[in-house]
């Protein structure tokens, strides 16, 4: 019982001995356990710190290992060059991108300045990408050997520069421009420097127009080469030039080297560090405006100036003359408004400005103008507008010409056309009694689609000129055939069709001022070209015979023949409207169809 009892507190003690060994173990592999954790926790915390290093930075960033594959890149990378992480992490650095980053410059970075160096700086690289275009970078490289992974890496930053070497360009190309228009410039120019008003720099045309050679100008002040301005003290011109940026000094005598005497105009302009100076010869110019001013004085045209709203602000002699007036003073004093004034239509002022607005000027328009003494007298106007910066127009330079002599030979001569033309109409009718006022209402008719067609007032008087002798071929046709009572004979028929022809042979040399033979030539062309004598078609026969065409159909089918009676004004609108775009112009045919069914048009 005893040994069973020893025994016992011997495994007791053995126990305890194995349970504390196996507690220290346990508390010695806890330790182990927990020490790894922190430092586990550790490196992750400092990854996370680099992580968050790496996407602070502005510029597009890649981490490659030893053999240039991508690792990492952080979020700049990928907005910049339109990548994703699958397609970037993993990926051999020349394969990105379909194999786009497969760069000259960069390989040789990569594979022969790093292996020899720890890192590269700022080395400029141009490359054109298929999604984002043509990039200029510049590129920085560092080897990083990382102890916890025993590895070597590569950290290659990417700063995107395109935009500021396109700022670049434009700088350097603005300058060159401005260098360039600094040499040619037709105007001196010099530069100063603010401080003391000493000149910097001068251009060819300074030396030209002073006689100073460069080395005589530079470092001088204006006074010293000539230039006396009003304000010597270059602080004072400071001060103008600070309120203002550009300051104008007219007629400021300048002397050159050789003595001469000039005027010129002196601008300054605040150009930061510097202030330019642009000297002009005034003195041609003065000249040509005391030339101008003696034009403009003995003119036989009356030349004025008026602001929109009608007054007039310049005029010479002639004008005044013109109208009435004694002196361009007294014009201009009276004249207050010129379209109620001057204008017998009131409205004519107010549709030349609308001309003006749109094409920039008029020319030769003309008007009926009240002269001082009520009388009204006819002039052709030349005027062009004269606008500011901002296009706005601030007044009207004009010409005015007295054309009331010419209007009224003109007139004496229309009168006499009329009298001669009307002669010839009765001379044809009497030889022909069946057409007896034929042409006289074809020539109304077809005034009237003319006037239906808002033709000018000049080219329907023409056109009822011409209708109103279209047959005086037939003079050569016998009037045994004009008055047959029965249809014609096909030979009979080509003799009547020899009017057109005989009627232009007689009309072409006179020196109408409208086509009015070409008019009786064609007035039987179709425009399908089924017409004669010529078988003319579409644009090539005159607007005054295509509009004599459809009024001449109109007039014989809606009236006696002698070998038929009257088909009336139905049958004949019918025979337009069906030939409509065929025999007959659209236009043409529209405007008579209007005239009769809408108009209530008839044939007196």
């Amino acid at each position: 019982m005893g040994d069973l009892m020893k025994d016992d507190n011997k495994t007791k003690k053995q126990l305890l001995h194995e349970l504390t060994e196996l507690r220290s173990r346990n508390a010695a592999l806890n330790q182990s356990i927990t020490g790894s954790v922190l430092a586990d926790l550790a490196v992750e915390e400092a990854r996370r710190y680099a992580e968050s290093i790496v996407e602070t930075v502005r510029g597009p960033l890649l981490v490659l290992d030893a053999d240039l594959k991508i690792i990492s890149a952080n979020r700049n990378f990928y907005r910049t060059f339109k990548v994703t992480s699958g397609e970037t992490i993993g990926t051999f650095i020349y394969d990105l991108g379909n194999k786009q980053w497969d760069i000259p410059k960069l390989r040789e970075l990569l594979e022969e300045v790093l292996p020899e160096k720890e890192a590269f700086d700022d080395f400029e690289v141009a490359h054109t990408f298929q999604d984002i275009g043509h990039k200029v970078m510049l590129l920085n490289g560092r080897q990083i050997y990382r102890k916890d992974i025993g590895t070597q890496m590569i950290l290659l930053a990417i700063e995107d520069i395109t935009e500021h070497k396109r700022l670049e360009d434009i700088l350097e190309e603005s300058e060159e421009r401005y260098k360039g228009a600094f040499e040619t410039a037709s105007d001196g120019i010099v530069l100063i420097e603010k401080r003391e008003g000493k000149i910097t720099h001068a251009n060819q045309a300074t030396e030209k127009m002073l006689g100073y050679i460069k080395k005589e100008i530079i470092g001088n002040k204006l006074q010293d080469i000539g230039i006396v301005l009003d304000v010597d003290d270059i602080q004072i011109i400071m001060h103008n030039l600070n309120k203002n940026g550009i300051i104008n000094y007219t007629d400021v005598p300048v002397t050159t080297k050789s003595g001469e005497h000039m005027d010129t105009d002196i601008y300054l302009v605040d150009k930061s560090r510097l202030v330019q100076c642009n000297i002009r010869d005034t003195t041609k110019r003065k000249l040509a405006e005391e030339k101008y001013r003696s034009l403009f004085e003995n003119a036989q045209e009356g030349i004025f100036r008026s602001t929109p709203d009608g007054k007039i602000i310049m005029a010479n002699q002639a004008l005044a003359n013109m109208f009435g007036y004694e002196s361009p003073e007294e014009f201009m004093d009276d004249i207050t408004d010129i379209a109620h004034q001057i204008y017998v239509n009131p409205e004519n002022r107010r549709e030349l400005k609308e001309m003006i607005e749109e094409h920039g000027f008029i020319k030769g328009h003309e008007a009926q103008n009240y002269r001082k003494d009520g009388s009204i007298i006819w002039i052709s106007l030349t005027m062009q507008a004269v606008r500011d910066k901002r296009g706005q127009i601030i007044y009207y330079d004009g010409i005015n010409e007295d054309i009331t002599n010419r209007k009224q030979s003109v007139e004496r001569m229309r009168k006499a056309l009329e009298a001669t033309t009307h002669a010839i109409a009765l001379t044809v009718e009497r030889r022909d009694p069946y057409t007896a006022g034929h042409q006289r209402r074809v020539a109304d008719l077809a005034r009237s689609i003319a006037t239906e067609m808002n033709l000018p007032d000049d080219q329907i008087d023409g056109i009822r000129m011409a209708a109103t002798i279209h047959d005086l071929g037939k003079i050569s046709v016998p009037a045994e055939i004009l008055s047959k009572p029965k249809k014609l004979t096909d030979i009979e028929f080509r003799l009547i069709k020899t009017h057109s022809q005989s009627g232009y042979d007689i009309l072409k040399d006179i020196d109408f001022p409208w086509p009015v033979a070409r008019t009786v030539l064609e007035h039987h062309e179709r425009m399908n070209g089924s017409g004669y004598p010529n078988g003319l078609t579409g644009d090539n026969i005159v607007m005054e015979s295509r509009i004599l065409a459809v009024a001449d159909v109109v007039e014989s089918m809606a009236s006696h023949r002698p070998y038929r009676p009257s088909l009336g004004i139905k049958a004949a609108l019918e025979e337009i409207e069906k030939n409509r775009g065929t025999l007959y112009d659209n236009a043409v045919a529209d405007a008579c169809l209007s005239l009769f069914r809408e108009k209530g048009y008839q044939l007196q």
